[in-house]
């Protein structure tokens, strides 16, 4: 399961970048061809943030962002389509003329029969991220682990980008990332993962080829587990 936050689609003007799409279908091509099954839930907060719009009910404002997924999820299908992979979207939020709706089973048939699938709504109700979101999914299909895309290469103890001489974690258990409010990722994906035993591997989604050595085990950032979830990192 990737994670992918609406940003990393982005470009500098905060809406959806072709070349940072490109980048990331020309990786996921490259995990495919490994053989490995890949679903992916996209965030919308290159778009909206519901916590951006304090006039609007934070139930509304949630809705809207839903739908700001949608957007990010069609527009990654059609590029990765255009590089030759088989694409579905599935929709926690039911919209028929746009894509399918989530079903467990279904989904697991497409990772079955080799097609990408792109998970978007979030989990269909507000007060939830898609982080939450990731990890619900990531638990029902049975997923080996959670890959995270951020802006930087790993979880560190401050942000690096206000303290350069920051931390930074090689792996840390969930007890550690919950106990020292790390934000790397909210409270309720972090406890679903422990609950499940699924390892979270936060990394830098924009250096290129990164998905692909993460998606292949190797230490690209910061791997979060227990004692029994700890995946075999690669060190070729």
């Amino acid at each position: 399961m990737v994670k992918l936050s609406g940003e990393g689609l982005s470009g500098k003007n905060g809406r959806l970048d072709p070349e940072a799409v490109s980048t990331i279908a020309e990786d996921l091509k490259k995990v495919l061809e490994g053989g490995t099954q890949v679903a992916i839930v996209v965030g919308g907060g290159n778009f909206l943030r519901g916590n951006a719009l304090p006039w609007v009910h934070r139930t509304v404002a949630d809705q809207m962002g839903m739908l700001a997924t949608v957007i990010n999820g069609l527009a990654l299908q059609d590029r990765l389509e255009q590089s030759g992979i088989p694409t579905r979207v599935l929709s926690a939020v039911t919209i028929a003329a746009l894509c399918e709706p989530f079903i467990r089973r279904r989904c697991i048939r497409h990772l079955e029969k080799g097609r990408v699938v792109v998970l978007v709504g979030g989990i269909g109700n507000p007060y939830f991220t898609t982080d939450s979101a990731a990890a619900l999914r990531a638990s029902e299909i049975g997923a080996d682990c959670l890959l995270k895309g951020t802006q930087v290469d790993g979880v560190y103890a401050e942000d690096p980008h206000k303290n350069p001489a920051a931390e930074r974690y090689g792996t840390l258990s969930y007890r550690e990332v919950l106990s020292r409010e790390l934000k790397v990722l909210d409270t309720a994906a972090v406890v679903l993962c422990m609950e499940n035993r699924i390892p979270i591997l936060v990394f830098n989604l924009h250096r290129k080829g990164n998905l692909v050595r993460a998606c292949r085990g190797e230490a690209v950032g910061t791997w979060i587990f227990d004692g029994t979830s700890k995946p075999k990192v690669s060190r070729s």
